[in-house]
């Protein structure tokens, strides 16, 4: 079976002199200082229930060993072919992993690739994070069960190619063809003039159409060609590889091109067969390669392609105390959920929340709202091109009632349009100054109008805006991880880049620690 992690807890004189030439590297230092406390027994028989037992067969690396390795990688954006190369030749890497003096490396890039997979599906990256903040209570770092917590996003860009639709179609289908070839044992170019999709044997699809792409004709002509090619290709599928197609990898990536189609591809009244869809479609792939990235918007004017990444930080000792991983698409509310629970099962309790407004729709901070929890955030802005916003209106929520800058009142029910009718309206002195529509003025109460009411009159208060800048440390948590991990993914997918997040965010903390 996995075996314990030995390690001396003092300081021996080689490594003294080690720590001497690291006064520029501080995070040796610190994983030399916190090693013992970080990995204690009790953690490291938690990562080696992640292995069955086995009495035989060469002696199994430490996976607590393998955890600080993966530590290490975080900080230094090392590669698994680096992290062996550093384990062997480094110094500071083996004082930090008790190897001094060795000539080899205790590790492969395989075991390191096998350790990650482990620790994914035991959700063991989960509890090295937390460890970090168990270390930051058991040293006073951080020792309070109530806390000020903040939650912010930021976009994380994808590790897959984003392509255009007619890309998308063309990487599809060559990824089915890859495997048809192999089943048949055939070359590509072969299997794509056997299954009747030549356009695709190719590296560019957009090059074996070869024609003037800023003509309507030829482009419409250019895609239902391609489609009359992918019909053959799945008549081939279902006659000559009817059991394949039901089975993975060929299942998976028939199915992906369906979804390509479906998505990006609509009938075209005007000259029948298909078109390229007008706008956008729900929840739109973007990438073969990387299934779950996602347009994502940081404002309305800047586009990015990937991910969210989601923390919760803990405004005092500045601790990140959960992560998560959205696509750039969802709603910053959908993740809201995970990081409660990431905080709530430590044993530790929000008693006050500061967020971005694009938390506030979420279910589970409104639910702890009504349950009595602070929350501190900017409320959405009133705009209306120069004419009178719902500020200007009085809203008086015990009486049930919106009045108007005129002095007409209407019935409040929150989620509801109040309606002024054309009939109050035009003869109004004030007309001109509320609205141009001929009907008369509609003003939207939110489902949480009261709440948004109070967040509004806070922030026109000097208090009030000096709490909404305490959630200021939550953007310097994001720039920290932005120093380690970048801003790019690592990884493909959802799962894997939530790993990633979450030991960055255990780096982040051991240096937290230290200061």
């Amino acid at each position: 079976m996995s075996s314990l992690w030995s390690f001396p807890m003092e300081i021996s004189p080689a490594e003294e002199r080690v720590l001497g030439k690291c006064k520029k590297a501080k995070l040796f230092i610190l994983l030399r200082q916190y090693r013992h406390e970080l990995f204690d027994e009790t953690f490291q028989r938690e990562l080696i229930g992640m292995y069955p037992d086995r009495k035989r067969g060469k002696a199994a690396i430490p996976p607590a060993l393998l955890a600080m390795v993966t530590l290490l990688q975080a900080a230094l954006g090392m590669s698994d072919e680096d992290a062996v190369e550093c384990a062997a030749m480094d110094r500071r890497w083996q004082m930090v992993l008790g190897t001094l003096g060795q000539e080899e490396a205790p590790f492969s890039q395989g075991s390191l690739f096998h350790f990650r997979q482990r620790l994914i599906v035991a959700e063991m990256d989960r509890r090295l994070l937390e460890r970090t903040v168990e270390l930051a209570r058991r040293t006073g770092v951080f020792g309070h069960a109530a806390l000020r917590a903040a939650f912010d996003a930021s976009p994380l860009f994808g590790a897959g190619r984003v392509e255009d639709t007619f890309n998308l179609i063309g990487h599809a289908v060559r990824d089915v063809l890859r495997t048809v070839a192999k089943r048949l044992e055939v070359d590509v170019e072969t299997a794509a003039q056997r299954t009747g999709v030549p356009l695709v044997a190719g590296s560019s699809l957009k090059a074996a159409l070869d024609i003037d792409w800023d003509d309507p004709a030829q482009k419409r002509a250019a895609l239902n060609e391609l489609l009359g090619q992918i019909r053959s290709l799945g008549a081939f599928l279902e006659s000559e590889l009817q059991e394949d197609l039901k089975q993975p990898p060929l299942s998976k990536q028939w199915a992906t091109v369906g979804q390509i189609l479906s998505q990006d591809l609509e009938p075209d009244p005007d000259h029948g067969g298909m078109r390229i869809r007008r706008g956008v479609a729900p929840d739109r792939r973007i990438s073969i390669a990387d299934g779950e990235m996602r347009h994502g918007r940081k404002s309305k004017a800047v586009r990015f392609d990937g991910y969210k990444r989601h923390i919760a930080l803990d405004v005092e000792s500045r601790l990140i105390l959960g992560v998560s991983v959205t696509p750039g698409n969802r709603p910053e509310g959908e993740a809201a959920g995970v990081l409660f629970r990431d905080i709530e099962q430590q044993g530790l309790c929000v008693e006050e929340l500061l967020i971005d407004r694009g938390y506030l729709a979420a279910q589970a901070v409104d639910e702890r709202r009504r349950a009595g929890l602070p929350v501190r955030c900017k409320a959405f802005p009133l705009r209306n091109a120069g004419l009178f916003t719902k500020a200007d209106f009085n809203l008086n929520f015990a009486a049930a009632r919106v009045i108007c800058p005129a002095g007409h009142a209407r019935p409040l029910e929150f989620g509801r349009s109040a309606h002024f009718p054309a009939s109050a309206c035009d003869p109004c002195a004030q007309r001109e100054q509320c609205t141009k529509a001929r009907c008369g003025r509609h003003l939207s109460i939110h489902p949480q109008e009261l709440f948004l009411s109070e967040l509004r009159s806070a922030q026109r208060t000097p208090e009030g805006r000096a709490l909404l800048r305490q959630r200021v440390p939550v953007e310097h948590g994001h720039a920290r991880l932005g120093q380690t991990q970048g801003h790019k993914a690592r990884y493909k997918g959802i799962r894997k880049n939530l790993f990633d997040l979450r030991r960055h965010a255990a780096v982040a903390n051991i240096f937290k620690l230290a200061a």
